[in-house]
C-alpha cells in the first residue's frame, strides 16, 4: 500500500455531510444554465436502470437537482451532439464523452478476459461490426434479434457479439430507444480527438480516482473505489498522486480523502427537498449512506414481496440536508400514489409532502393519494400538509 502523508485537515461529521451534499449538487443554487449536461459532468456518471415508476433513474437524477426539467430535455441532453456515451462504470452508466479515453483500462481488461459467460458463434462478431458500418446506428433487433428464446438471459449470438463489441470499445451505445440500446461504431460516434486508448492504466485510474473524489467531496477508500467500481488496490496505487488530500472525519474511524477545491470554500446555500432515485449517486454505497446520514437504504425491487419492508421502489426523501423518510410511489392515471410512506417523525411531514407534490407535478399528476403510513399517528400531519399544498 502507498505510504501517505498524515492528514492535514480534520472534519466534523456534519462538515463531511455538507461537503458530500454540495459535491453531489444538493446544496447551493443549481446551475440551470449548464442544465442536465452540467449535472452529468458534475457527477461524472449517471446510472441507468430498467425500472420505471415515476420515471427512469437517469431522469430522476437531474430532476432531483434541477427540479422539473422535461424528460425529453433530459434524453436530448445526454444523447444529442455526442455529449455522452454509455459504458460500465459504477454499473451501466451514462458518462461524459470526454471521459472516453479514461476508460481505456477497462476496455483493455475486457479484451483480455480469458472467458465469457455467453458463447459466441464463429463469424457473428465480424458480421455485426460489418452491418453497423454499412447500416448503423442499429438496435440488436435491427441487427438480427436480441434473444434466442423469450427468456431474458438467453441472448442471441447477435446480442452477444454487439455487447462484446461495446465492452471492447469498437461499438458505442449512442442512445436508448424504447429502452433498447442503439449501437454504432465508435469511430463514427466518438469525436476523433477522444477516440484512442493511448492512456496507460495508471493515468486512467488516477483520473477516475480524482473524479470520484471530486464527485463525493470527501470519501474513504471504499467510497472512492465504489464510485467507478475500481479495485481497492487500484485506488491505493494512484491515490497519492490523484490530487486528493488526506483528511480525518470524526466518527468515521477510517482514513478519508477530500477534494482540495471543496475544502477551500465552506459549503453554504439552500438545501434541496426532493425524492431520490434508489440509484442516485448520493446514496449508491450503503455503508457510506449509513455513515453520513444514519440512514439504511436498500432497494427492495428484487426482494420477494412478503419480505419487503419499505416497498418495491422506495425513494428516500432528502430535506434540509438529511434523509427524512421514504416513499414507495406508483401512478394511477393522473394521481401519484404513495403506496407506503415512512417519516422520521412529525417534523418530516412538510418536507415529504412538498417532495410528493413537486414530483406529482413533474410527472403531470394533479393529485396525491397516501395509502399507508408506517407510523399511523403521522398520517394526519402528512395528509394535512398535502391538502394545504394541493389546495
Amino acid at each position: 500500500m502507498t505510504t501517505l502523508p498524515p492528514p492535514a485537515t480534520e472534519l466534523s461529521a456534519d462538515e463531511a455531510r455538507r461537503l458530500a451534499l454540495r459535491a453531489q449538487g444538493f446544496l447551493g443554487a443549481p446551475d440551470r444554465r449548464a442544465g442536465v449536461r452540467g449535472v452529468l459532468r458534475h457527477l461524472g456518471a449517471v446510472q441507468l436502470d430498467t425500472i420505471s415508476v415515476l420515471a427512469r433513474s437517469h431522469e430522476l437524477v437531474p430532476y432531483a437537482r434541477l427540479g422539473a426539467v422535461g424528460r425529453r430535455t433530459v434524453d436530448d441532453a445526454y444523447w444529442t451532439d455526442t455529449h455522452a456515451f454509455e459504458y460500465w462504470s459504477h454499473a451501466a452508466c451514462i458518462l461524459p464523452i470526454e471521459e472516453w479515453p479514461h476508460f481505456a483500462f477497462r476496455r483493455r481488461a475486457y479484451r483480455n478476459r480469458p472467458h465469457w459467460n455467453h458463447h459466441l458463434p464463429d463469424g457473428d462478431y465480424d458480421r455485426v461490426v460489418k452491418q453497423l458500418r454499412a447500416e448503423g446506428p442499429l438496435t440488436a433487433t435491427d441487427l438480427g434479434g436480441a434473444k434466442k428464446t423469450s427468456e431474458w438471459w438467453d441472448w442471441s449470438g447477435t446480442k452477444v457479439a454487439v455487447e462484446r463489441a461495446l465492452m471492447y470499445g469498437e461499438v458505442v451505445c449512442v442512445e436508448r430507444r424504447g429502452w433498447k440500446r442503439v449501437y454504432d461504431l465508435a469511430e463514427r460516434a466518438v469525436p476523433a480527438a477522444l477516440l484512442h486508448d493511448d492512456l496507460d492504466d495508471t493515468e486512467c485510474l488516477r483520473r477516475l480516482v480524482r473524479l470520484a473524489g471530486q464527485s463525493l467531496g470527501v470519501g474513504t477508500r471504499a467510497d472512492i473505489a465504489d464510485y467507478h467500481r475500481l479495485k481497492a488496490e487500484q485506488v491505493d496505487a494512484v491515490i497519492a498522486d490523484s490530487g486528493l488530500v488526506p483528511v480525518t472525519v470524526q466518527g468515521w474511524g477510517r482514513p478519508a480523502w477530500a477534494d482540495p477545491a471543496a475544502l477551500a470554500t465552506p459549503p453554504r446555500g439552500r438545501h434541496r427537498t426532493t425524492l431520490l432515485s434508489p440509484f442516485d449517486s448520493l446514496i449508491w454505497e450503503r455503508a457510506r449512506t449509513e455513515r453520513i446520514f444514519g440512514f439504511t437504504h436498500r432497494l427492495e425491487a428484487y426482494v420477494p414481496r412478503p419480505k419487503r419492508v419499505h416497498g418495491y421502489f422506495a425513494m428516500p426523501v432528502l430535506a434540509g440536508g438529511r434523509l427524512v423518510g421514504r416513499v414507495d410511489p406508483a401512478r394511477e392515471g393522473r394521481t401519484l400514489v404513495a403506496k407506503q410512506v415512512t417519516l422520521d417523525g412529525p417534523k418530516a411531514a412538510p418536507a415529504v409532502a412538498q417532495a410528493l407534490v413537486e414530483a406529482a407535478s413533474w410527472v403531470d399528476c394533479t393529485d396525491v393519494r397516501v395509502e399507508r403510513v408506517e407510523a399511523p399517528e403521522l398520517r394526519e400531519p402528512l395528509t394535512r400538509e398535502l391538502a394545504r399544498l394541493l389546495a
